[in-house]
């Protein structure tokens, strides 16, 4: 127990930033957390080697990919910093496992692991561009569960939800990250559980990521002429999503940065919006 307490006194904030959003998030690659968090490689390399050792990370090898990179998710140490987590990334409602051991195996097992990692991609990008880029912010990254739970009234499950400031533009977004695993009409359907929100909170644009250019064509061909009660732009995986990437579904003549995009942060009343972004709130 002492030693475990002197690996707590050893962590650093950027330590305990990484730790928090594994608690939210479930898993990130070593490339993701060296894009967000780190100069080189190798001080991401040498870090999370450490990280490992005292526990406060686990680490095993990515299956989903040909690359075998490593990904890394909670330790018991970890546990202790952030005892109450997102533990199943397939069944939100199954019990709390009892080790950090018992949390990892749910995920490497998870059917939702590449999608994590896809979903968690956007918000890295982005997270990346404010370092070098002082007038953008992340302001806030929920998960599919925490965005599920905090607009639970209205009944959308969004892959990820953030809030994206650049110069005073301020926007935020729904992701549904998509691997063309579904068919168009199965993407068309999500957008429908955005039109209760609509009523009486956020109108936020939701951003349909999907893995082609043929696949981006053919849903802009669907949503052509299709009335929907938020903004829907559509972009491509591995373009930058800070950049002039979007397609809106409304007016697709042009392709917008995110922070172009069109957003309204809803009434401001708190008993028909609770969850409306304050510009001063802590993200």
């Amino acid at each position: 127990m002492r030693d475990r307490l002197d690996h707590l006194r050893r962590l650093t904030l950027r330590d305990r930033q990484l730790l928090a959003w594994l608690a939210e998030h479930y898993v990130l690659s070593a490339g993701q957390i060296t894009q967000a968090l780190f100069p080189s490689e190798r001080s991401a390399r040498l870090r999370l080697a450490t990280l490992h050792t005292i526990e406060a990370l686990s680490r095993f090898v990515d299956v989903t990919t040909g690359d075998r990179q490593h990904l890394y998710a909670l330790g018991p140490l970890g546990m202790l910093v952030h005892p109450t987590t997102f533990h199943d990334p397939d069944h939100p409602d199954a019990r709390t496992p009892h080790t950090s051991f018992e949390r990892v195996a749910r995920i490497v097992g998870s059917r939702n692991l590449r999608h994590l990692l896809g979903t968690n991609q956007l918000f890295i990008d982005l997270i990346a561009h404010t370092r070098t880029h002082p007038d953008a912010q992340l302001r806030r990254w929920w998960s599919e569960q925490h965005a599920t739970g905090a607009y639970a009234i209205a009944g959308i499950r969004p892959d990820g939800h953030g809030i994206w400031s650049v110069d005073g533009h301020t926007v935020g977004f729904f992701l549904e990250h998509d691997n063309a695993t579904e068919p168009l009409a199965t993407v068309l359907a999500k957008l429908r559980s955005y039109s209760r929100l609509a009523e009486f909170g956020p109108r936020y644009p939701v951003l349909l990521r999907v893995p082609s250019r043929r696949r981006e064509a053919h849903l802009l061909d669907a949503l052509a002429g299709l009335t929907t009660a938020m903004p829907v732009a559509v972009g491509v995986h591995g373009e930058h999503p800070a950049g002039p990437v979007w397609t809106l579904a409304a007016d697709p003549a042009v392709r917008r940065c995110l922070h172009e995009l069109p957003s309204d942060h809803g009434p401001a009343n708190p008993a028909t919006n609770p969850h409306r972004y304050i510009e001063d709130a802590d993200a």
